[in-house]
């Protein structure tokens, strides 16, 4: 079993000296940090209890390094709280304890450490001063240990306590895709680029493609390290020294993220649940800058507050935005720390809901409080398809790829199918092309196209149908194509929709011409029958089909327009409309005359002839031919096809 224990507390209050006395290493590698005494960045060693390698993470307790002890805090699955028992709860001992609180850390222990430099009063003050601290907390029952890392007293107990807690710390989930946070990078001559970090999740093996994030740049595993032994596979839980070829270690920096190929995508905003800390000196208002700690980054970012009053005050919970000026890479449930932009101090901790959210109105915040409630919930009942369904029904386009829904969850991709297999089955969503959309939205997009094409036929009850591309624009603009075809090929099969062509109609809808309508329609088949290939405009032909009046001549108008859907009118040009039989004719005496000549050219004069009408008439009729591919242009002529 491997853990991360990580050290919270105070400066100087012995946190490295308790690590080196429990492993033998000194965690402090900067010659600074030498010279001055003091731990300023994160220190790393391993100590091996047999069943159990633990992976320590030593933390600075300065006030000016907090931002270096959340790099380090965010992965830890034990926390040792130390509190030097000659001074006993000091600031720094208090911030460490409500950061580890706020990131959901399960276990710890409290250490009592310079045991050597107390008497037993003092040493019991200080354990009444933790006791005080950690008063209804997840460390309110902790094992309290007393330890003197210059004696060596109270270091066999505490070695034991934590090969008996560790067994107790349950397993991360082998649910999500490989992420490893990066807290370090350095080169090694002969090896090249090395990072590391707690591995929080997933695994990575040797010679596999990963990516650096949000660089988004794909790198291969070149050697692994666990515990100081090259290994093959880190899983997750484990500290991990990675060497990546394809990237020079000055192009990464703590805070991105090694993440599995082509699944994570960076994200500037999203929605989360927050707390804010009880002794917090104001509430969080809109607008306000905050510092943002996930995993090892810091990010400035500006607060949207999503409630009435657009605050959180002190000691109370509620919903916020978080809009962030550089990208991070983040999943649900992940958690982080608030601090305030100046002065730096930590104020407030929270749960990702949504990793990928859309910026909010103030008039849509009662919507968006319930759908992130309707997260909560999801995840408290470890709800996975239930969680998918939610982001469908609520995502901007209301259609996900596979892809988008790994990016959105994090999830390895037999855990994702697994879920979509589930909800399909479930009918709960729709699979469609390659795209997923939820029940009630596909529902209620069924609905809307069947209400435009009832409109369309209601007000235009001549019409021949919708033209599709035209319905899709009014009822699924924002969705992919591919959704709109495949909702119209449901419609079809469900006989409620007839399509033909590039026209969409309804299956029940049957108009019946009046007596006036079926004469209007008779006189527009005579003036084009009988005028042949000399038809008068179509203004001329709507004005005698109506009859100078006796009819409505926009009526005449819409059943002209049956008479082109029907076939039996062709469109030439703008200006002018012939009968289909008339151009059938044409275009077979054209033909004849081709085929007794020996080249297949004819002139506009043959054509003329051939037509027996005017130039008025002839260059329309040919470029309509050219457009059909009836005949090409060849210099001032034709050739016929």
């Amino acid at each position: 079993m491997d853990i991360i224990v990580g050290t919270a507390g105070h400066i100087d209050h012995g946190k490295t000296a308790l690590v080196k006395a429990l492993t033998g290493v000194d965690a402090d590698r900067l010659p600074e940090e030498k010279k001055r005494g003091i731990t300023i960045d994160l220190g790393f060693a391993e100590l091996d209890l047999g069943a159990v390698r633990i992976g320590f993470v030593d933390v600075p307790g300065h006030e000016k390094f907090v931002k270096n002890m959340l790099a380090g805090a965010s992965g830890i699955d034990l926390v040792l709280l130390v509190i030097a028992a000659d001074e006993g709860v000091m600031p720094q001992t208090r911030e460490h304890f409500e950061i580890c609180r706020l990131l959901e850390i399960k276990t710890g222990l409290i250490v009592l450490t310079k045991t050597d430099l107390v008497d037993e009063e003092l040493l019991e003050i200080a354990k009444l001063d933790a006791a005080e601290l950690v008063h209804n907390s997840f460390l309110e029952n902790a094992s309290v240990i007393a330890v003197s890392a210059k004696t060596g007293a109270g270091i066999l107990e505490l070695k034991e306590t934590l090969r008996k807690v560790s067994p107790l710390i349950p397993p991360r989930k082998n649910e999500s895709v490989a992420r490893l946070p990066i807290d370090r990078t350095f080169s090694v001559k002969g090896f090249g680029s090395v990072v590391t970090g707690t591995l929080v999740s997933g695994e990575i093996n040797e010679s596999i493609e990963m990516e650096i994030l949000p660089l988004k740049r794909k790198v291969r595993v070149r050697g692994l390290q666990t515990h100081g032994k090259i290994v093959k596979t880190a899983n997750a839980g484990q500290r991990a020294a990675v060497n990546l070829g394809g990237i020079e270690h000055t192009e990464i920096v703590r805070g991105m993220v090694l993440a599995a190929a082509d699944v994570l995508r960076p994200t500037q905003i999203f929605d989360a649940e927050i707390e804010v800390l009880a002794d917090a000196k104001k509430s969080l208002k809109s607008r306000q800058r905050i510092r943002v700690h996930i995993g090892t980054i810091e990010a400035l970012a500006r607060l949207q507050i999503l409630n009435d009053k657009n605050e959180i005050a002190p000691g109370e919970k509620d919903f916020a935005q978080i809009r962030l000026e550089n990208s991070v890479v983040t999943v649900p449930t992940e958690r982080f720390i608030l601090r305030l932009y100046s002065p730096q101090m930590t104020v407030a901790g929270g749960k990702i809901l949504d990793a990928f959210a859309a910026k909010h109105r103030r008039k849509d915040i009662e919507n968006v409080r319930k759908y992130l409630e309707n997260l909560i919930n999801v995840d408290a009942k470890d709800d996975k398809p239930g969680q998918i369904k939610i982001f469908l029904e609520t995502c901007e386009q209301q259609n996900l790829t596979f892809k988008d829904l790994q990016a959105r969850t994090g999830w390895r991709s037999e855990v994702l199918k697994r879920v979509i297999d589930e909800s399909v089955l479930k009918k709960a969503i729709v699979e469609v092309e390659n795209f997923y959309i939820a029940r009630m939205p596909f529902e209620n997009l069924k609905t809307k196209i069947l209400a435009e094409i009832e409109n369309l036929h209601r007000r235009e009850p001549l019409a021949r149908g919708i033209q599709r591309e035209t319905l899709r624009e009014k009822t699924a603009a924002r969705l992919s194509p591919q959704i709109f075809k495949t909702t119209l090929a449901y419609l079809e099969k469900e006989g409620k929709i007839t399509v033909e062509k590039d026209f969409v109609k309804s299956r029940f809808y049957l108009h019946e011409l009046t007596s006036e309508e079926e004469e209007i329609r008779s006189r527009l088949r005579q003036i084009y029958a009988s005028a042949k290939l000399e038809v008068p405009t179509l203004e001329t032909a709507l004005a005698e089909a109506s009859r100078g009046g006796k009819f409505d001549k926009e009526r005449a108008r819409k059943i002209f327009r049956l008479l082109i859907n029907s076939g039996e009118v062709l469109k030439i040009s703008e200006e002018f409309y012939f009968s289909k039989k008339a151009i059938d004719e044409l275009i077979e005496n054209v033909k004849n005359f081709a085929a007794k000549t020996s080249d297949r050219l004819m002139d506009v004069t043959q054509f003329k002839e051939i037509a027996g009408v005017s130039r008025k008439y002839a260059i329309p009729i040919l470029e309509y031919f050219d457009r059909e591919k009836l005949s090409r242009r060849a210099g001032d002529k034709r050739l016929i096809s």
